[in-house]
């Protein structure tokens, strides 16, 4: 039984996984590692998806199996077979978030930067909450999560903060978090106990491959070293480690301070620049393609995407495609994965605005 087809071509995708077993066999490509890099994540990626296609077909196989032999008298038998079907489904849906990941850099690292809106203590102390959620998200889902940059607020929350979340499609799961983010609470910092709104914004960048070349000029970038702030123990606040470049052409600014070094931080600073300046030249051309084709997207960078509101009432919305739920705690402690499987499917079906 062959259930796939199309983007889950199995016999295409081992065609591939065939030719890039042969590649890798040859000598000289071991000589080039970025070459060989670029080769094994292909290949380690189309056979574990391969892996997972060829167990959910053996899967339905048994389960057809197990209806033509089922005891339609056994309630028993029927409600396990009931409960082993809604588990199935679970994992059919998380398979079809695959044909969602349509961009070459879906599957790369990510980095995401938060910032407060307008309103002082109160913004900064939402950004941090943001904060938490999407380091909490991280840690739910395996990935590995580094703080690369942070400044505090002078009362409570930050002023700006840069986290690296590493692991499979890091970025293609989380590229729909980037844009403007709206809390709605009674304010701890207000002794009226008056209801506020603060505003956040979030920008996800993904983190490119070294095999994508970024030309940087030596006169177009400035960089200043600086004391790093907030956790890192007695060496961050000993030494000027901390490293923030700026592209003077585009005013694009990269900022790190999570390795012990200097020299360590200016390398992985680079490769959060060239990010973000990769981004942009993708945006520039989107937008060019966009007025030739005479197509406005919905969703513009930096619109208003979600609201989370904890009074009156309970309840976190997306403004984009309005899934929304009840229990607003545990979306900030990192249950995003509703939001983010409803975003993903929400633009693969191709829901934009003419």
């Amino acid at each position: 039984m062959q259930l796939f087809g199309g983007v889950f071509d199995i016999d295409k995708k081992n065609a591939r996984i065939e030719e890039l077993e042969e590649k890798s066999q040859d000598p000289e490509i071991w000589a080039d590692n970025q070459l060989a890099s670029k080769i094994l994540k292909e290949l380690n990626n189309l056979k574990d998806a391969v892996a997972k296609m060829e167990n959910l077909e053996s899967e339905v196989e048994e389960y057809a199996e197990l209806l033509d032999i089922l005891d339609v008298n056994d309630k028993e038998e029927i409600k396990e077979v009931e409960d082993s079907l809604v588990d199935y489904k679970v994992k059919i849906d998380e398979f079809d978030l695959l044909t969602t990941f349509t961009e070459p850099t879906d599957p790369n690292d990510a980095t995401i930067t938060i910032k407060p809106g307008a309103g002082g203590t109160e913004s900064q102390d939402w950004a941090s909450m943001l904060m938490r959620m999407y380091i909490r998200y991280a840690e739910r889902k395996g990935y590995g999560v580094t703080v690369d940059e942070l400044l505090d607020g002078e009362v409570a929350g930050i002023k700006s903060c840069t986290l690296s979340i590493s692991g499979d499609h890091a970025f293609g799961y989380l590229k729909g978090e980037s844009g403007v983010h709206r809390l709605v609470r009674i304010s701890p910092f207000d002794s009226n106990k008056k209801r506020h709104t603060s505003f956040a914004s979030v920008f996800v960048n993904p983190l490119i491959d070294d095999d994508i070349e970024i030309e940087i000029k030596a006169e177009d970038l400035r960089v200043d070293t600086f004391r790093a702030s907030g956790a890192g123990g007695q060496h961050v606040n000993k030494t000027d480690s901390a490293i923030r470049l700026t592209h003077i052409p585009t005013g694009t600014v990269a900022s790190c301070q999570a390795e012990r070094s200097q020299h360590q931080n200016k390398d992985k600073a680079m490769k959060m620049l060239k990010s973000q300046l990769y981004v942009l030249e993708q945006e520039r051309l989107a937008e060019e393609q966009a007025v030739r084709e005479g197509v406005k997207k919905k969703i513009e960078w930096g619109s208003q995407i979600r609201s989370y509101v904890l009074h009156p009432y309970d309840m976190v919305k997306d403004h984009r495609h309005n899934h929304e739920t009840r229990n607003s705690s545990a979306v900030l402690d990192g249950e995003l994965d509703e939001f983010i499987k409803a975003n993903l499917v929400f633009f693969r079906d191709g829901n934009v605005e003419e």
